[in-house]
């Protein structure tokens, strides 16, 4: 299960860190439309999880995933209405939801233990790529202080995300 999710994490390292030169760097409108659409997709996730495990764990976990994400992602669409800003579809973001839709497919046929396992796998390495791109390229890339700030706050929210995966995932091993 993690191969799909390696996959997933390359496209998007590869499509978030290319960019070499400054005039490169991706644009705030892009930015916010790569940032919205990975907590959507996420939420997406998370919903599946509540329609399919029964573990408890798992279950409270998806919970966290759809408040968190969908209180950043209001909080993304208000800042993106208040600046004036149209999100921007890009390579990213399409490559984001191309890899997530064969995620889904897969995750959909899997039941029981073994779709938490893969679900929760599947959270560990979608927060870590997400989390190293916003490190890496999102936040440097920013040029707009709120949209910044915000995506740090992301950050650090979608951080625990990643460590709280990570713990859930040692106990279903």
């Amino acid at each position: 299960m993690i191969e799909i999710s390696g996959v997933a994490a390359a496209i998007v390292l590869a499509a978030v860190t290319a960019p070499v030169h400054a005039a490169d760097k991706p644009s705030d409108a892009q930015i916010a439309h790569i940032a919205y659409t990975a907590g959507d997709l996420d939420i997406k996730a998370a919903q599946l999880a509540l329609k399919k495990s029964k573990n408890a764990d798992v279950r409270a976990f998806a919970s966290d995933m759809v408040r968190d994400h969908q209180a950043v992602n209001d909080k993304a669409l208000a800042l993106v209405k208040k600046l004036g800003v149209t999100p921007e579809d890009n390579d990213t973001s399409k490559g984001l939801v191309e890899q997530s839709g064969e995620k889904q497919a897969e995750l959909a046929k899997l039941s029981g233990q073994d779709f938490d396992k893969s679900y929760v796998d599947n959270e560990v390495a979608y927060h870590k790529t997400v989390n190293g791109a916003l490190q890496s390229t999102l936040i440097p890339s920013a040029d707009n202080g709120e949209l910044k700030s915000l995506l740090q706050t992301g950050l650090k929210i979608f951080t625990g995300h990643m460590e709280h995966a990570e713990h859930l995932a040692s106990t279903l091993h």
